[in-house]
């Protein structure tokens, strides 16, 4: 190939390619440079207001910067703000310039500035605009983006017998009330022992021992020289009177009444008496001996019915206030724990013990086939408030409780909060009964409530750094 021809191939590709780059720019320029003029004077009206961790990790920095593994931290401009308060409609941004009120920390510190600042970090303050501040009545705002983020909840407040269980050990003790003591009204001579061990059961009217007393054996006497003056045809008011006094002395000395019948009716008088128990229950002591002499009044057996015995609790000083006659109690004995059993408190001591700083509580309860004894160890599971009446009831998780208030946050809808102070009454079963400032049905939230107070507690200090301002 010769050199001219060369030459006018290389001019003649030339003036193609010349021709087909002006015919492509002239294809690509009207969206592409647009487009590029757009972004370019979007990104000159936004303003930078720091640098983020690319990472997502709580770091922030004035300037850009590089984290440890030489990624560029990400500028975050003054429209990608987070905003705690919900988006306001567009239509707002057409109503013209907005009022600004004040200048906000950018971290969500309390710290506000009538006129534009920057931070220690070299950040900008955010303006807040007239319409944005705190809702009068303390109503608190945030994004609903946020509370669905934070697994905000809630329920309503519900009437609910509020049931707050009280701990407590104790012990089985005999019903003083069911104790009988044997005694004789006379000297006597024990005889004979039918009764001769301790722990034995007796039935009321069984023959305890037999006894000789010359007293007993007197007063027949002259009940049988009574009788028999009538048998013989004396008669009159003294006669009467002879034999009322003779059968009245008789019952004096603690003779059964089937005795002093017996005499009447045979004229028989007995040297000795069977001595009946007055009671049926379970032999607790025996001080008597075949052959003993015994005097009037000394005790002789000690019997008890344990039918019913006594369950006698120890309480915390600090829980005695919420029991009274009547609380039910559920006992579970350590001798028997598969097999608890129910009773009702009937008497709260009127003493506190110095020592455990204690009460004695005592349970009545029911032992027919006479298993629980003397002494057994119990434990006691108070259910105070089972027969009240319902009580207005939140959730322990949504009390806010600040040592010298309590505060719940009722919600309002469209992630609107208001903190609502209340009075508190008893607890129990993960609930608090809320004696006033709430009504059953208000829903309230119980959990992230950490979020909605930190809120409040901003929104509440930027008011009072705001009002001075306001003022002048």
């Amino acid at each position: 190939m010769n050199t001219p021809r060369i030459f006018l191939i290389l001019a003649l590709g030339t003036g193609l390619g010349a021709a087909g780059g002006y015919w492509s720019a002239q294809r690509t320029l009207p969206w592409q440079v647009n487009a590029h003029i757009a972004a370019t004077a979007a990104a000159a009206e936004r303003s930078i207001l720091y640098y983020r961790d690319p990472g997502n990790a709580p770091l922030w920095s004035a300037v850009p910067k590089q984290d440890q593994q030489g990624r560029q931290y990400v500028p975050v401009y003054d429209d990608e703000e987070p905003s705690f308060d919900a988006e306001k409609p567009k239509a707002q941004a057409a109503k013209g310039p907005r009022k600004i009120l004040y200048y906000r920390n950018p971290m969500g510190l309390p710290d506000t500035s009538p006129v534009p600042k920057k931070d220690g970090m070299g950040m900008d303050y955010i303006a807040v605009y007239e319409g944005e501040e705190p809702d009068d009545g303390n109503i608190v705002k945030v994004s609903l983006d946020r509370v669905q983020r934070s697994g905000v909840r809630s329920e309503p407040a519900e009437a609910r017998i509020l049931v707050q269980p009280v701990r407590a050990v104790g012990a089985v003790a005999i019903d003083e009330s069911k104790l009988t003591v044997v005694t004789m009204r006379s000297v006597g001579y024990i005889e004979d022992l039918f009764v001769n061990t301790a722990g034995r059961a007796v039935r009321a009217g069984e023959p305890l021992f037999r006894v000789y007393s010359p007293d007993i054996l007197n007063a027949q006497i002259d009940l049988r020289i009574s009788l028999g003056a009538v048998q013989r045809g004396v008669s009159g008011t003294d006669m009467s009177q002879s034999i009322s006094g003779a059968m009245q002395r008789l019952r004096n000395l603690g003779v059964p009444e089937n005795r002093i019948n017996d005499v009447r009716e045979t004229g028989v008088n007995p040297r000795t008496l069977d001595w009946p128990s007055p009671t049926s229950g379970i032999v607790l002591s025996k001080r008597v001996i075949n052959g003993q002499r015994v005097g009037a009044g000394e005790e002789l057996y000690r019997i008890a019915d344990l039918s019913t015995v006594w369950v006698i609790a120890d309480v915390a000083e600090s829980d005695v206030g919420m029991l009274k006659p009547g609380t039910h109690a559920k006992i579970t004995f350590r001798a028997y724990p598969n097999d608890p059993v129910e009773g009702q408190v009937t008497l709260v001591y009127p003493e506190v013990k110095s020592e455990t700083r204690t009460a004695r509580v005592r349970i009545e309860v029911a032992n027919p086939d006479g298993r629980l004894k003397a002494d057994m160890y119990a434990d006691v599971l108070f259910r105070p408030g089972a027969d009240d009446v319902p009580v207005v009831t939140v959730p322990n998780s949504a009390v806010v409780d600040s040592g010298s208030q309590q505060v719940v946050f009722v919600v309002k809808g469209e992630g609107r909060f208001e903190p609502r102070r209340v009075t508190l009454g008893r607890r129990g079963d993960g609930y608090r009964e809320v004696v006033e400032g709430i009504r059953a049905g208000e829903e309230v939230v119980t959990t992230a409530t950490f979020l909605i107070d930190s809120e409040s507690n901003l929104r509440a200090a930027l008011k009072t750094f705001t009002q001075p301002e306001a003022s002048r």
